[in-house]
């Protein structure tokens, strides 16, 4: 068979540990058989970002924003033990906030669905997208504990020296005071990456804050996004047939849990940390979630929404046979494979990308599943198999749709 060409590169990001064994197996058995694979490759296992001083996260981003479009892998953001583990010269921040910042860019995360395993919330019948902000809030946070009793006071000092001061409490003992920040443009990005996002996948969008107790910080949030919708993208979504609907975060996930799912739901930083994992957990797994980053200038970054799968790979090298389940790593290939396809016009690289989804599907559907997913299916006679076999049993399947 003739392999399908790429025009373009992808960048493609490695990562740590089991994920990155899987990585390679994807690489050798689903895709390099059947694609002229053009990659540019950043090593972003935690031994070479230590190596580098972290500068090829950095390179890596920049060349996502070079050619479009990016497939990274999971990797470890490293704690106190990962220090000592890997003997590390500093504790090195997380890649995927790194690229995030200098991409500016909005995460997106959606369950992937299998007939086997129905959602936990029994009228949710499409995935659920949450497009989480991933910048500023309680994660670029200064906080504060007060031991004594004294007057916390939030004060901004403008550059010529003028200042502006609230009192936030006069504690008349022990306390804790946190201050919290965000930024216009910041939130403009986030905007337009969720209207973006939603006419590609002509889907619903949703967004809910706190506004009516937060009067200037989410209320910042709401108007930033009416603006721009009512400026911008009112008009196309007419046009495309979908809606965008703004209500309290309370009331939206009374509407999310009420609703049939299909719908992207927008959340500031915190909200979407949760919601995700609420969700994905709802939906089955979170080794079945999609995740990817896209920028307002359109470029896009595929990986797994789940971490490095630690304690398979202290067992992988012992020699021991790990049941580590692959679909979101393979779906991240597919997702770039797919998009750096409808860049460049190839349809026959956008097609061996859904055939490759399809494969999965079916092979999890004819209930040939990983450890994880088994004792979750249901009205199926199901075979547990190890990461190997499991993949091997999507390209017997991957041969077929193919030819």
């Amino acid at each position: 068979m003739q392999k399908i060409q790429m025009k373009t590169p992808l960048v493609e990001m490695d990562g740590d540990e089991m994920t990155r064994i899987l990585w390679k197996m994807i690489k050798d058995e689903l895709i390099l058989p059947y694609v002229d694979l053009k990659t540019e490759y950043y090593d972003l296992g935690l031994e070479n970002r230590d190596a580098t001083n972290d500068q090829v996260t950095i390179d890596a981003a920049n060349a996502n924003k070079k050619y479009g479009v990016s497939v990274k892998c999971a990797t470890i953001t490293p704690n106190a033990q990962r220090m000592d583990e890997y003997n590390l010269h500093q504790m090195w921040k997380s890649p995927n906030g790194t690229i995030r910042a200098i991409l500016d860019g909005t995460v997106f995360r959606a369950p992937i669905m299998i007939d086997p395993i129905e959602p936990i919330v029994k009228n949710w019948k499409q995935p659920i997208t949450i497009a989480r902000h991933a910048y500023g809030d309680v994660y670029r946070d200064t906080e504060f504990r007060i031991d004594k009793p004294g007057k916390a006071t939030l004060c901004f000092t403008d550059t010529e020296g003028n200042k502006e001061e609230q009192e936030i409490f006069q504690f008349e003992g022990k306390g804790v005071v946190q201050g919290l920040y965000n930024k216009d443009d910041s939130i403009t990005s986030f905007a337009r990456s969720c209207f973006n996002y939603a006419l590609d996948k002509k889907q619903d969008l949703w967004f809910g804050a706190k506004d009516t107790i937060s009067k200037k910080y989410d209320h910042t949030f709401k108007d930033i996004f009416q603006e721009i919708y009512d400026t911008e993208y009112k008009a196309k979504f007419e046009a495309a047939g979908i809606t965008y609907f703004y209500s309290l975060i309370d009331d939206i996930v009374a509407r999310v849990m009420r609703s049939e799912g299909g719908m992207i739901w927008a959340c500031k930083n915190y909200d979407g940390d949760v919601m995700s994992d609420m969700v994905s957990t709802a939906f089955g797994s979170l080794a079945m979630m999609t995740s990817v980053l896209v920028s307002p200038e359109g470029n896009y970054e595929y990986e797994a929404a789940h971490g490095t799968v630690t304690r398979h790979y202290y067992r992988y090298l012992k020699g021991e046979k790990t049941s580590t389940n692959p679909i979101a790593t393979i779906f991240a290939w597919t997702g770039a494979l797919n998009k750096r396809g409808e860049k460049d016009g190839l349809p026959e690289l956008q097609d061996f990308a859904q055939k490759l989804e399809q494969a999965c599907l079916d092979t999890l559907n004819a209930g040939i599943m990983t450890k994880d997913l088994c004792h979750l299916a249901q009205g199926i006679e199901t075979k547990e198999v190890n990461s190997e076999e499991f993949i091997h049993a999507i390209q017997t399947r991957l041969n077929e749709l193919m030819a």
